[in-house]
């Protein structure tokens, strides 16, 4: 529940496999902190809690739920925040669902998700609903831009212990297709409003009759802030698909890599359309049936599968279909889950990634490894990828025993460069006319379209790019090299190069400018030869490159430290990604064993004490974080984080040791004698009780697990399964 005074620490309760951890690891946080005095309490940002707070007038009393995100976002609006971010779940379409429906079963009587509606009640059930989909966290909390690098512990313990790498070879059949123009970045211009502009102004759209509708009323632009406009040819982009598949070569899996979360109207749009091509002549020959099935592509092969099953003739043709087009990248080759069944299981800033780690391969419907084609159809950052395979074809894998860090400083506060994840995208109804008029009457920006475009706007304030360019000009400072990832060419970059080129002229800095794929292969060679660099992007570069770069690097991008330094003086630290989190908690239902690493709880909570030292005074703190970062370094060196099988260690047996060598660390450090006695005794039970923790956690592995829910977990249920050792809890409390 809330308080009137913001307490010391913040940690936020989310989704999937960081949360099942926060089961095991909170308890312990709050133990230690609690021995200085310091409060420590969540605020629950779930997609379950997020979808109650929205409904408070289908619930009971004893149902309803604080809207603890909103209750952040004005939070991180003041000096006093101290928020650990845990990665949540971006609700896709189908996660969404299936939240609603295990609400339901629970008793919970919200109403299902209008997916035509027509009544103003079923327009505002959907517009709720909306707001829980998508990157719908990220943007209310994030009052500052990003500073993600590795800790140096993190990539020293990489480099002596390097991860698995797949062989690059130059005849690698791998490549990345994209469309030849009229996509996103083809379409886009892009205005700095000036005083005289700033005000009101509307979205509308004036179809062929030259009727006009509004798209979206109540915008309101200030000075100095960068519009964008743009939109995707749908026709374009039915052409390029199946250009694609049509040219795919013998013994190459066909995929798609798209963000459907974060892009979370565009993207499953787009997606729906490479589902509707590959299928085209089963879709046509069916298309009646599949229409009183309720078929929708954007919904994937799942959803189809699962509305034709008992349709032996439906069965009978799509398993033909299938046959007939080229073999495509799997999900899960065993279960038979293609990269076009769910629009969410393939996202891009993981699944390329995976693929260049593994020397270009995907795994195939027969299970076996084999190249891909990777269709990202939209060129405002697809040349990343391109340029990155081709690095590699040319110089053979990555030798992460001697390569640099790549760090990235970008560009997020206030909503910048939202694309996706906010009301101004849509799927044209109609031929016709878009634009964006200002309370004057004068058009910013006007774009012909044609029925099925995809069309959308975003927005980044000058407060925002301002502070960008200060943080990236302290952090090339620190690092000794880095650029700005801006295209001249591109219409959005061009309005930001004008604000980058006096500040770093002022600065007295050469920071090189280049655009993304330049900028790729510069920071590949400097990688390679050993340096430091820091990628200065824009906000979903920044999400692409903090996954791409950490996970080439470190194996994974979870063991990130992100600092959000908030622009009103208060602190943000996230603790990296959970891509691949639904697979981890199929793992504990299954077999009782968590394999996520908490290492990047484990430096945001470094950070997160050092803050409250450097920032608010609090003495004790910093000995706090001195103590977890010799902890993190002794879990490293000594082999303690989590491994993929039962019997070996997992989440719960890491948290013994993190908390056993923190409390050791507080015991013998010297600046606060009184924490040191405090700590002495519980840093020897820890000590004393290893070999009957040990034992058993892992007693409790190997069989199925009760969590009592996926998105609205038991907490007795988890908290069994989370902290199974008798001997640690008695320790800890």
């Amino acid at each position: 529940m809330a308080t009137t005074k913001t307490p010391d620490i913040i940690y936020t309760i989310v989704d999937e496999a960081p949360e099942l951890a926060s089961a095991s690891l909170l308890p312990i946080i709050r133990s230690f902190a609690g021995a200085a005095g310091l409060s420590v309490e969540t605020r629950n940002i779930s997609v379950a809690a997020r979808i109650l707070a929205l409904f408070p007038e289908y619930l009971t009393e004893e149902q309803r739920v604080s809207d603890d995100l909103a209750e952040l976002g004005q939070i991180v609006k003041t000096p006093e925040a101290n928020v650990i971010k845990l990665p949540n779940v971006s609700a896709s379409m189908p996660q969404l669902s299936a939240a609603i429906k295990e609400l339901q079963s629970k008793g919970y009587n919200i109403p299902d998700y209008p997916t035509d509606p027509k009544t103003d009640e079923e327009k505002s059930v959907a517009a709720r609903y909306d707001a829980v989909k998508g990157s719908a966290v990220n943007p209310v909390l994030r009052e500052g831009n990003s500073d993600r690098r590795s800790a140096k512990a993190v990539k020293e313990y990489a480099k002596a212990n390097p991860h698995s790498m797949g062989e690059w070879t130059a005849d690698s059949k791998t490549t990345v297709a994209s469309m030849a123009g009229n996509d996103f970045y083809a379409n886009e211009k892009s205005a700095t409003i000036t005083a005289a502009q700033a005000g009101a102004a509307k979205i509308t759209f004036t179809d062929a009759s030259g009727a006009e509708t509004v798209l979206k009323d109540g915008l309101k632009y200030i000075e100095g802030e960068i519009v964008d406009a743009t939109f995707l040819s749908v026709k374009e982009l039915r052409k390029f698909i199946k250009q694609e598949i049509a040219s795919m070569e013998p013994g190459v899996l066909f995929s798609v890599h798209l963000k459907a979360t974060m892009m979370k109207v565009s993207d499953p749009i787009i997606f729906g359309h490479f589902v509707s091509v590959y299928l085209e002549d089963f879709i046509a020959k069916h298309g009646a049936k599949l229409a009183e099935l309720g078929f929708n592509p954007n919904q994937g092969l799942g959803d189809l599968e699962a509305k034709i099953a008992g349709h032996a003739d439906l069965e009978a043709d799509y398993k033909a279909a299938m046959a007939a087009q080229p073999a495509m990248y799997m999900v899960n080759s065993d279960k038979g889950i293609t990269n076009l069944h769910v629009s969410s299981d393939v996202i891009i800033d993981a699944s390329m990634p995976a693929v260049i780690r593994a020397g270009g391969i995907g795994w195939g419907p027969d299970g076996k490894p084999a190249p891909t084609k990777c269709c990202i159809p939209d060129n405002c950052y697809a040349p990343v990828y391109d340029e990155t395979i081709n690095f590699f074809k040319a110089n053979g894998k990555l030798d992460v025993t001697t390569c640099g860090a790549v760090s990235n400083v970008g560009l997020m506060a206030q909503k910048a460069e939202e694309y996706g994840s906010h009301p101004t995208t849509f799927e044209m109804k109609a031929d016709g006319i878009v634009r964006i008029v200002l309370a004057s009457g004068e058009v910013l920006h006007e774009h012909a379209v044609e029925k099925g475009d995809i069309w959308r706007s975003a927005t980044v304030k000058k407060e925002p790019i301002d502070d960008w360019i200060r943080l990236a000009v302290r952090r090339v400072k620190a690092t000794g090299l880095g650029a700005f990832w801006l295209d001249a060419n591109r219409a959005h970059d061009a309005e930001l190069i004008k604000y980058v080129t006096p500040a770093l002229k002022a600065a007295g800095l050469d920071i090189p400018v280049m655009a993304p794929r330049e900028a790729t292969r510069w920071t590949l060679e400097n990688m390679v030869a050993g340096k430091d660099v820091v990628t200065i992007t824009g906000n979903v570069l920044r999400d692409y490159l903090t996954d791409l770069f950490p996970i080439l690097e470190l194996g994974t991008s979870a063991k990130m430290l992100s600092i959000v330094s908030l622009m009103q003086g208060g602190g943000l630290f996230e603790t990296g990604a959970g891509g691949t989190a639904p697979k981890h908690v199929q793992q504990v239902l299954e077999e009782s064993h968590l394999r996520w690493d908490s290492l990047g709880e484990f430096c945001a909570l470094g950070e997160s004490f050092a803050f409250l030292a450097d920032v608010r005074g609090v003495a004790k703190a910093g000995v706090y974080a001195k103590a977890i970062d010799e902890a993190i370094q002794k879990l490293l060196v000594n082999g303690n984080s989590p491994q993929g099988r039962v019997g070996q260690n997992d989440n719960r047996t890491s948290h013994y040791w993190f908390a056993r060598y923190w409390a050791e660390a507080m015991a013998a450090q010297t600046e606060d004698a009184g924490l040191a006695a405090h700590f002495a005794p519980i840093a020897k039970a820890l000590v004393d009780g290893e070999a009957a923790i040990i034992a058993e956690i892992h007693a409790s592995a190997g069989k199925p697990a009760d969590l009592g829910g996926y998105y609205l977990l038991d907490a007795a249920k988890t908290a069994a399964v989370m902290r199974p050792s008798a001997t640690l809890n008695a320790i800890i409390g």
